[in-house]
């Protein structure tokens, strides 16, 4: 059983900049496509981004983040990371980290098994 559990979440305005962290255990975390996934009131669940653990971690991005944000791992440590930057309004959502046990790096959320339970960015104008 692989547990996730996300941090980093908060208040900040328009330009501004935050790193969300998840932290993973109970499983083989070196081996897993790790993704981001965000969920704004009265919207559905949208991939962010994901990093394989193949070719050195390949990134995939949405292409409204691209450029913007960064998706990084430590396979030492079992954290998955998002660094956002130049946050707009439209990126507040709760934010989801996601593990896909078969490390396809894909965008799909119905491949990912693991879920953690979120946490809230509130970007202000």
């Amino acid at each position: 059983q692989v547990q996730l559990v996300e941090s980093g979440g908060g208040l900040v305005q328009a330009g501004g900049s935050l790193r969300l962290s998840c932290a993973a255990s109970g499983g083989t975390f070196r081996r897993y496509t790790m993704g981001w996934f965000r969920q704004a009131p009265g919207k559905e669940r949208e991939f962010v981004a994901a990093i394989s653990s193949w070719r050195g971690g390949s990134t995939n991005y949405a292409e409204s983040v691209k450029g913007r944000f960064t998706i990084s791992r430590d396979s030492a440590k079992n954290m998955v990371y998002l660094q956002m930057n130049s946050l707009k309004p439209e990126d507040t959502a709760v934010y989801y980290c996601a593990a896909d046990l078969f490390d396809s790096g894909t965008k799909i959320g119905g491949d990912y098994a693991y879920w953690g339970r979120g946490t809230q960015v509130t970007v202000s104008s």
